[in-house]
């Protein structure tokens, strides 16, 4: 089964894309979705957490409080890296379990952190969503409901797009509408259709 790695910058239009696949029947291991699984109540991981960070960071019912987090890690690089030694492993962990589950000619894992994480070793090819800085920091700014300032913050914390776009092995910049990016994935389905029968 040819795997097929879906990443790129924040608020680029990864999960949008990874939508565009999965409406085709193609299946969508999200490593955003595996990340929050880890961490639910009572789980090694969340435990992990608290002994590193703190109770501060865990919510009364037991889960982690995201959005504190969120601020911890974009604010400390070094926050991130602890954070991550305990995250990526099982995350890897949990999506390759989910992967010998799967029979389809191609599936999707969506990986926000693929190239930052050296995960390359996990897919056949890298599809890299890509979007003009000033596009993600208005999309940032809606989503998340924060200010310019903030939105640029967080995307100077993570790798620049030129370094991002050199590991692709496709490309999509989702600089327009929807039916846009609809057809740019309908284009590489059927290529990725090709050339899981060719192999």
């Amino acid at each position: 089964m040819l795997r097929i790695g879906l990443t790129g910058g924040i608020a680029s239009g990864k999960s949008a894309a990874s939508d565009c696949f999965s409406v085709r029947g193609i299946p969508v291991i999200d490593a955003d979705v595996v990340a929050r699984q880890v961490v639910k109540a009572g789980t090694p991981a969340i435990q992990e957490i608290e002994a590193a960070f703190g109770k501060r960071f865990i919510r009364p019912d037991g889960s982690l409080d995201r959005r504190l987090v969120r601020s911890l890690i974009f604010s400390d690089p070094q926050k991130r890296n602890e954070l991550e030694a305990i995250l990526h492993p099982r995350i890897k962990e949990a999506m390759l379990s989910r992967l010998a589950r799967i029979s389809a000619p191609y599936c999707i894992l969506a990986i926000p952190l693929l190239i930052e994480a050296d995960q390359r070793d996990l897919v056949d090819r890298v599809l890299v969503i890509d979007a003009p800085r000033a596009i993600q920091i208005k999309r940032l700014m809606q989503r998340d409901q924060i200010s310019q300032d903030e939105a640029e913050a967080i995307l100077n914390t993570q790798l620049d797009r030129d370094t991002r776009v050199k590991f692709a092995d496709d490309l999509i910049v989702n600089d327009g509408s929807q039916a846009d990016l609809e057809a740019a994935i309908e284009g590489l389905h059927q290529k990725y259709l090709s050339l899981a029968t060719a192999d």
